[in-house]
């Protein structure tokens, strides 16, 4: 199996980091997401207008570039070495995802907005009693006249406090549907109440509840929408991956750097092979990582069941390794590690997150298990 990037591929992530390395900083993007808007919108539209790749992976119909998973994990890994918080995996890998299985004129113009850097999207699914099963919902829409009435509380939903535009699952006539929300961030549209908050690594979430929404005819953008939101989770699973490993990456590296340079005893402390060992486990845990990212990115074309075993082996063992190089990482450094000041203690925020994202570690393996068994 061939795992090289084409000429055009390594043009794309050259380009992602140099413009990260120059334009995106540690400090202002934790500044702008405890003390401002909670990300950067001036960037945003830099990653769309400078950059391009808000649609680097979307149809060229619609504004985008055509690439396809390969390209989406290029772009994350770059963007999770920056440790960047602006939505791109809620927007471009799941509401574009969504919105490329849906059809319609509505559908077509959300897309467009997506490469264009207009449109931000966050994905109203989970519920309180469904744990990470996509397919549990209670949350109601029923008709009314030409248009739709939305009735539910959706949990946890990322980047909604951000959002021009809310897609949500419903059940509709005995069926998973999705439809479409137009928000305000500064003025919600009545019928809609929520409560916003911070994750633990400085992003951006809140619970919605739907009170007799009403929504025009053209917000019901699939009717039946299982299988088209199932797919896109699994690439949102390998984004997240292709994320983890490029903040995973850059951790081991400055590890590896801090050992060089601090000293203990009159030698650098990674003369110590007790301290060698542990990074080699990192080192390891690594590997693997980037293994089984590789693996669900070729296999997000396959069958279904295929698709999700490569996305269940990926998940679990992206949480075992986030787990144990962001641990590893902060003990190595010492006290330090926990600080403000050292971008490590940022990154160990985000690689324990990420260890719930899209499911845990536990609820992939049990995943997992239950594909090889079936």
């Amino acid at each position: 199996m061939d795992f090289s990037f084409t000429a055009e591929q390594e043009l794309l992530r050259d380009t992602v980091t140099e413009f990260l390395t120059a334009r995106y900083q540690l400090e202002s993007s934790r500044a702008a997401a405890r003390l401002g808007a909670g990300w950067q919108p001036e960037l945003w539209r830099s990653l769309a207008e400078e950059v391009g790749i808000l649609g680097a992976a979307l149809p060229e119909s619609v504004g985008g570039i055509g690439g396809g998973p390969v390209e989406i994990m290029v772009i994350a890994e770059a963007l999770g070495a920056a440790l960047v918080v602006e939505p791109y995996v809620d927007t471009v890998v799941v509401g574009g995802g969504l919105l490329s299985r849906a059809t319609g004129k509505r559908a077509e113009d959300l897309l467009s907005g997506i490469a264009e850097g207009a449109v931000i999207t966050g994905f109203a699914a989970l519920e309180a009693h469904s744990g990470y099963d996509y397919a549990k919902v209670a949350t109601v829409a029923r008709r009314d006249g030409d248009g739709w009435v939305l009735t539910g509380v959706k949990t946890v939903v990322t980047s909604a406090p951000l959002a021009t535009h809310l897609l949500v699952t419903a059940q509709l006539d005995g069926e998973n549907a999705l439809f479409v929300v137009d928000v305000d961030p500064a003025a919600p549209p009545a019928g809609l109440r929520a409560q916003s908050f911070r994750t633990i690594d400085e992003r951006q979430a809140a619970d919605l509840t739907f009170e007799e929404l009403r929504l025009p005819a053209d917000a019901l953008l699939l009717e039946r929408a299982d299988e088209a939101i199932a797919a896109t989770i699994d690439e949102a699973i390998a984004a997240v991956c292709a994320e983890t490993v490029g903040a995973m990456r850059r951790v081991l590296a400055e590890t590896v750097e801090y050992t060089k340079s601090r000293q203990q005893f009159g030698v650098p402390i990674a003369s110590f092979q007790a301290l060698q060992h542990r990074m080699v486990n990192m080192h390891l845990e690594l590997e693997q990582a980037i293994a089984a990212t590789y693996l669900v990115t070729l296999k997000l074309t396959a069958e279904p069941a295929e698709r999700a075993k490569a996305a269940a082996a990926a998940k679990a063992t992206i949480g075992r390794a986030a787990r144990l190089i962001g641990q590893e990482a902060v003990q190595l450094h010492g006290a330090m590690g926990m600080t403000e000041e050292l971008a490590i203690g940022h990154f160990f925020k985000r690689l324990t997150a990420v260890q719930y994202e899209y499911g845990t570690t536990a609820h992939h393996t049990a995943r997992y298990a239950a594909l090889t068994r079936s």
